[in-house]
């Protein structure tokens, strides 16, 4: 599939749908190619803009979907052709390509979550999904590159040599440890996918489908997690609200 981004506020984001990826995983796979399937939101906007890091993570990503009904109309505002179900989140994304791969004999490893969360989701998508390949470890570890416990995950992966790694560690760490790692992973599809297995886990609550579509997700986890998220949800919007300024008057 010939990548056609789409840049808009300063970043660069491909307009794909659920088939379209999990097309971008099967083709991955057949080539015997290692991509980064990267996303963008408002959160991963607001930290691009502030993180080195961060940029360099998605300078290395092959493809770059839109997690966001946000950046959806934000585009659209600015004249980008972007449609409803160019919006992927992996609350609706997850159970597609798991059902992809228990088909198509794909093996996932996961890595992210609190230990015993991450497999209990697995243990759910086992069952939805007869003979499916999913192993898991938990995200809670030293993730310095020389660590033992960073050197024993990569090995636990390489050992079971998977075609898809989702790496749910939340942002930023997953994007720093799939950077700091990338060479020493032997994978085809790499899915930085935050809080992805928490969602099957039941370990955080699911926002309804028809506020994702609406976009009022963002307004569930609040509700969820005001701690933890009312930076991101009542902050960070202003920073992007001047971005969105600036390219409107610049137009």
């Amino acid at each position: 599939m010939k990548r056609l981004p789409h840049t808009f506020l300063g970043i660069h984001v491909d307009a794909l749908s659920i088939p379209e990826l999990n097309s971008l995983i099967a083709q991955s796979i057949e080539q015997g190619k290692k991509w980064i399937i990267a996303h963008h939101n408002l959160h991963s906007l607001y930290l691009y803009h502030h993180d080195s890091k961060m940029q360099a993570l998605y300078a290395k990503a092959d493809y770059v979907h839109i997690d966001g009904m946000a950046l959806v109309l934000l585009g659209k505002l600015l004249g980008f052709p972007l449609k409803r179900e160019q919006r992927v989140t992996y609350a609706d994304w997850v159970w597609s390509v798991m059902a992809e791969a228990a088909q198509k004999r794909w093996r996932v490893f996961y890595l992210g979550s609190k230990p015993g969360v991450a497999e209990r989701g697995a243990k759910i998508l086992r069952k939805k999904f007869p003979g499916l390949q999913i192993a898991t470890a938990h995200g809670y570890i030293n993730t310095q590159k020389g660590s033992q416990e960073n050197l024993a995950t990569l090995a636990a992966i390489n050992d079971y040599q998977p075609h898809i790694l989702m790496v749910g560690m939340g942002m930023p760490r997953q994007e720093y440890w799939i950077l700091d790692n990338l060479e020493h992973i032997h994978t085809n599809t790499i899915l930085p996918c935050g809080a992805c297995m928490d969602y099957v886990a039941g370990a955080i609550p699911t926002p309804p489908r028809w506020m994702g579509k609406m976009g009022l997700e963002w307004f569930y986890r609040l509700l969820s997690e005001p701690k933890r998220l009312w930076r991101r949800y009542l902050l960070e919007p202003w920073f992007i609200a001047g971005l969105f300024l600036r390219e409107i008057l610049n137009a």
